[in-house]
């Protein structure tokens, strides 16, 4: 299992923006985004298939966040970005980073399809 490190998130009032990234090493099939609110089920934000570059967001956060990815094939590592503009309240949750390492067919916005998971960030925004 490769380790999945993130950094970024913070406190920020509403309508501001926040950047997090996420850094692993060795071949990912997709790598993508989640976040759980208190009370709730982890949820997909977006996604990004690794090879091909297409994107995917919930639609709760289209036209707001961007995800991004930036290969280092010297060093062998991928980081993916997630910047979030706009931020509102109910984006408030802890965001985790997440990596599948083989292909699957349907359920990209499943957690269970994917392996390997960041240790999560808190990202609360104020209104």
């Amino acid at each position: 299992q490769e380790q999945l490190v993130e950094s970024g998130g913070g406190s920020v009032q509403a309508g501001g923006s926040l950047r997090l990234s996420c850094v692993t090493s060795g071949y990912t099939y997709i790598m993508g985004w989640f976040r759980q609110r208190p009370g709730t089920e982890r949820e997909g934000v977006a996604v990004i298939y690794s090879t091909s570059g297409i994107l995917y967001y919930a639609d709760s956060v289209k036209g707001r966040f961007t995800i991004s990815q930036d290969a280092s094939q010297d060093a062998g590592k991928t980081t993916v970005s997630l910047q979030m503009n706009n931020l509102k309240p109910e984006d408030t949750a802890i965001y985790y980073c997440a990596a599948a390492r083989k292909s699957f067919g349907a359920g990209r916005f499943d957690p269970s399809k994917y392996t390997d998971w960041g240790q999560g960030t808190q990202v609360t925004v104020s209104s």
